[in-house]
């Protein structure tokens, strides 16, 4: 479905970017996966899509950082000549944060990391979509932006929720130059994010208030996101899909 497309997703050394980036691959597209700390994961990314036969290469980037955001645009420009698909992946609850420990320093990483980086990576690489009158942007934000998140992720919702909006926002925006610009809102996923932020007790809260009684995977994300960059998603823009098995329901 992506034959001949060029990807870019940012956060792709593990969990849920590094499953889109593996997915984008097998259905035809060259990757480029952005990482921050992990050129381990990054790597071994890159090794994996090359074995599927694709091109790939591992850039390295702090998202919230502009000269480095344009920077690694210029990069994937010079090796491929385009940019399809973005993916703004990369976010992070950084900490579990009640009003009681949080601070004016932690807030900012939060929505610098989760919302601010958004906003950079669309801006240095939208009016070269523009010129192409072509162009994909998918944000994934979070239940947690829907709902509040769980206790301590007052920040992480309320950047998330910011993206979600913001993707509407974009999409008005973008479309009379041909961009769609779409989210994903992913319920529990068995990522290292629970991992590290979720004790066994409270994941397993996390999972009885689940319908389909399970965590999802990072892989059923990435199909998503894989139908959302496709052309079978060609007339949808604005939209912010929920996959959360059936945790949360309109």
């Amino acid at each position: 479905m992506l034959e001949g497309q060029v990807a870019l997703i940012t956060g792709a050394s593990s969990g849920i970017g590094r499953a889109t980036a593996e997915a984008f691959a097998r259905e035809g597209a060259s990757v480029a996966v952005n990482y921050c700390k992990n050129r381990s994961g990054a790597e071994q990314a890159v090794e994996t899509i090359r074995k599927i036969g694709r091109e790939a290469v591992a850039v390295k980037a702090d998202v919230t950082q502009s000269a480095e955001v344009k920077q690694m645009m210029k990069t994937v420009l010079q090796k491929w000549g385009r940019i399809d698909i973005l993916v703004n992946n990369a976010g992070d609850l950084l900490a579990r944060r009640t009003l009681v420990d949080m601070t004016e320093e932690y807030w900012d990483q939060v929505m610098d990391l989760n919302l601010k980086s958004v906003f950079l990576c669309v801006e240095a690489i939208w009016r070269h979509m523009a010129e192409r009158k072509s162009g994909c942007i998918i944000n994934v934000a979070s239940i947690a932006g829907r709902n509040g998140g769980g206790l301590g992720a007052a920040a992480y919702s309320a950047a998330k929720g910011g993206m979600i909006t913001y993707t509407k926002a974009l999409a008005k925006e973008l479309a009379p130059y041909g961009i769609r610009v779409n989210a994903i809102n992913p319920g529990v996923i068995a990522t290292p994010y629970h991992e590290r932020y979720s004790p066994p007790e409270v994941f397993q809260k996390f999972i009885a208030a689940i319908p389909m009684g399970r965590a999802g995977t990072s892989e059923e994300i990435a199909d998503v996101i894989v139908f959302l960059a496709s052309p079978a998603a060609r007339y949808m823009t604005g939209e912010a899909v929920e996959v959360n098995g059936g945790m949360l329901m309109d």
